[in-house]
């Protein structure tokens, strides 16, 4: 065991040697010390230097220009991310506003067919999302590959609204998933690419926020359309609505060709030292370095490493078991409609609840950053859910029911952004795995859109019953496995803090400043 250590030692040395890019900073090597039989019972120390012109500034200076930094990364990278994913979203759902819109009949659906035709979509949405992410993260052109992504996606949503039959808005809808696969768990590892633990929860909320703000103006644009619209140049409102929406998601896509950056270490719109900075926050934060180039990015072991971590796993059930309990909001127009206002009136009704969860998906998420705390801000958020699925299936009066759309929403998002951000803080490095980890956990997570199709059939209404019950079982779920993944990293935690390896974890000592090495965010 000694011989053992001491040449997993040696080897730790020669790859920091090796891999130094000659500006003090140390680069990951991809080696599986445990696969060659080298991991040790007690982990190196390993201390890790900041580029020279870092280490001459005062701690004042630091923050000031690494503030300066982020406000800089901030404004030329979240705005266009949000609306990019605001029309991701408008796209995959605004078929829920198309049914108060005229498809039912123009198209002649009948039975179960309107609800296959909104699963359809997360068969291809599922196939994509792991090669995707992969793929993403090997070539490192994420500023390429995503728009293109969505140049491809706005143009399948605007030729929906050419479908003739059943077969034709299936064939759509599936290929409008398998082009948008692409860019949700693309943005989640694009993210965690420039944005250390501390800020990650805050940026993802950001991010997220898209998805909400497309909810609240979904109905607001579907509602003008159908009033306005409807019948203009021959077509029915439905028909305006997806034309609408796929011409300005094109429009933006083209915009984002000229706007957004690829990773830290390769933007041109940095100075030299900048990108020295941008780089070394996540190693300082992490204790290792990221994103390095296409070389060290391999699909087969990003993929092994992934899925041979238990807490991939427990992640994957507990993000599923939130994302069951939010697809509700897959047809939240017609649970609207149960209140049994017009048409137009329903679509209105829609936006309060997701304006309310854009406020407390931000509070929720700024909270977790600032204590750097995960587990609770999970649980809580989706004990109000499960209220709200309870009161819902309980009443048919209007006011509580409304009361209860109006939790159910906040809810469920409030916490799914603070477990989208403890997936990259429990499996940060090396980035293939990262990469891979989260797209398979958002694949997984998502196969429940396809079922849940069939739990809002309109006879079912106006309570939903075995809906909302689902919703508060998978709820509850959530809130189990979010309990089991605290538990599983707290111990990590302490076999870290006695200097015991720890597989999967950053065995990276202490950083020259003397802060405490990697610890798992709980």
């Amino acid at each position: 065991m000694a011989t053992a250590h001491d040449n997993y030692e040696k080897g730790l040395a020669q790859d920091v040697d090796s891999a130094s890019d000659g500006k003090g900073q140390s680069r990951h090597v991809d080696v599986d010390a445990k696969e060659a039989g080298l991991a040790p019972a007690v982990q190196p120390i390993r201390t890790f230097e900041a580029p020279e012109f870092i280490r001459n500034m005062t701690p004042e200076e630091r923050h000031i220009i690494e503030s300066r930094l982020k406000r800089k990364i901030d404004m030329r990278l979240m705005p266009m991310i949000i609306l990019m994913y605001i029309l991701n979203y408008l796209d995959r759902n605004n078929i829920a506003a198309a049914k108060l819109a005229g498809i039912l009949t123009d198209l002649n659906l009948k039975g179960v067919e309107f609800q296959t035709s909104v699963s359809i979509l997360f068969v291809g949405y599922l196939l994509m999302q792991v090669p995707s992410n992969l793929f993403l993260n090997k070539i490192g052109k994420p500023a390429l590959y995503l728009p293109a992504c969505m140049v491809v996606w706005g143009m399948i949503s605007a030729l929906t609204a050419a479908c003739q039959s059943y077969g034709g808005l299936v064939a759509c809808r599936f290929m409008l998933g398998f082009v948008e696969a692409a860019y949700f768990p693309g943005c989640l590892y694009y993210l965690s690419c420039w944005y250390t633990r501390a800020e990650l929860g805050l940026r993802t909320a950001m991010f997220y926020s898209g998805a909400l703000i497309s909810g609240a103006f979904s109905g607001l644009i579907a509602a003008g359309v159908k009033a306005h619209l409807d019948g203009s140049l021959g077509l029915r409102a439905w028909r305006w609505l997806f034309i609408i929406e796929g011409v300005i998601t094109i429009f933006i896509a083209l915009c984002s060709f000229f706007i957004l950056p690829n990773f830290p270490r390769t933007t041109s719109w940095l100075t030299d030292e900048e990108r020295q900075l941008a780089v070394w926050r996540l190693e300082e934060d992490i204790g290792e370095d990221d994103w390095v180039d296409s070389q060290h990015q391999t699909f087969k072991h990003g993929m092994k490493l992934a899925f041979s971590d238990i807490k991939t796993y427990v992640l994957t059930i507990m993000v599923f078991g939130i994302v069951a309990s939010g697809t509700v909001t897959n047809f939240f127009p017609t649970v609207v409609a149960t209140l049994n206002y017009g048409d137009i009136d329903s679509l209105l009704l829609t936006a309060p609840p997701y304006v309310l969860a854009v406020i407390t998906t931000y509070v929720n998420s700024w909270h977790a950053d600032r204590t750097g705390e995960r587990f609770y801000h999970i649980m809580c958020p989706l004990c109000f859910a499960i209220f709200a699925f309870i009161l819902a299936a309980a009443t048919t009066k209007t006011g509580p029911r409304y009361l209860a759309m109006m939790l159910m929403v906040p809810g469920v998002y409030s916490g799914f952004v603070v477990a989208l951000a403890w997936i990259s803080n429990s499996l940060p490095r090396p980035p293939a795995k990262r990469a891979a980890a989260l797209a398979f956990i958002n694949a997984i997570s998502n196969t429940s859109s396809i079922y849940a199709s069939y739990m809002y059939e309109s006879n079912m209404g106006p309570r939903y019953v075995i809906a909302m019950s689902v919703n508060c079982a998978m709820s509850l779920m959530a809130i189990l496995a979010a309990l089991t993944l605290r538990i599983i990293l707290v111990k990590l935690n302490k076999k870290l803090d006695q200097g015991i390896f720890v597989e999967g974890a950053i065995n990276s000592g202490i950083t020259e400043a003397g802060k405490k090495g990697f610890r798992f965010r709980i």
